[in-house]
């Protein structure tokens, strides 16, 4: 009788996250920066139809990077959890730390039980009605989640991005300084990114129930 091929669980969780983070580098990455008015998510992202950055709720916004299959799988899972806790309940009680944790739970059993891991990354973003109230959690490929107070980058150079973003970040930001400094800290110092190269959107406190809104074009390529 031939026994089993043995494979320590600290190498199989090691071979996964070493996988799923390779896959997670390849992708260009996103930026999440707290401004005056709410909160401004800018990705380095060419396509006009592909989003990165996309509303899930009235005052709720997710990004990803990664494979782009995978985190719009993702997205889709949270649009409907988001509407059937709002449909049940009340749209009040639809909140970004629940949506958070749902994610976290999905992609922790993904990671720990299935042969392959998911390769993404993502952001959870959700604006207050007052300033100390908005919300950013980045949710790693393995389900852990991390509450960020300022700012939050996610994607494969995410550590440069931050030392970029951390230089450039001050309290008190407008829209237009966030923007800037947000895709200065992308670009880094050896190149630039312009307008049609990004995908940015805000969730804005003056913009009513529904705070999504994306900025293009022309407002954009001012504000840059």
């Amino acid at each position: 009788m031939s026994m089993p091929f043995y494979v320590a669980p600290e190498q199989v969780m090691k071979d996964r996250a070493d996988y799923a983070r390779k896959g997670i580098a390849r992708g260009r990455s996103a930026a999440a920066v707290l401004y005056t008015d709410g909160i401004l998510i800018a990705a380095e992202n060419s396509s006009a139809t592909l989003h990165k950055v996309s509303e899930i709720y009235d005052r709720i916004a997710f990004a990803g990077v990664g494979k782009y299959n995978e985190f719009d799988q993702l997205r889709i899972a949270g649009v409907r959890h988001a509407d059937l806790k709002g449909f049940s309940y009340s749209r009040e009680d639809v909140d970004a730390r629940s949506l958070a944790n749902a994610y976290a739970q999905m992609l922790g059993q993904i990671f720990t039980h299935e042969m392959k891991p998911m390769e993404v990354e993502i952001l959870v973003a959700e604006v207050g009605t007052i300033e100390s109230e908005d919300q950013i959690f980045h949710i790693l490929y393995d389900g852990s989640v991390v509450d960020e107070d300022r700012y939050s980058v996610i994607g494969g150079d995410a550590e440069a991005i931050g030392g970029r973003l951390e230089a450039a970040f001050e309290p008190g930001l407008d829209l237009g300084g966030a923007l800037r400094a947000a895709v200065g800290a992308l670009a880094g110092s050896d190149r630039q990114l312009v307008a049609p190269e990004l995908e940015v959107a805000v969730l804005s406190r003056s913009n009513g129930r529904r705070a999504f809104r994306r900025i293009e074009d022309d407002e954009l390529t001012s504000l840059l």
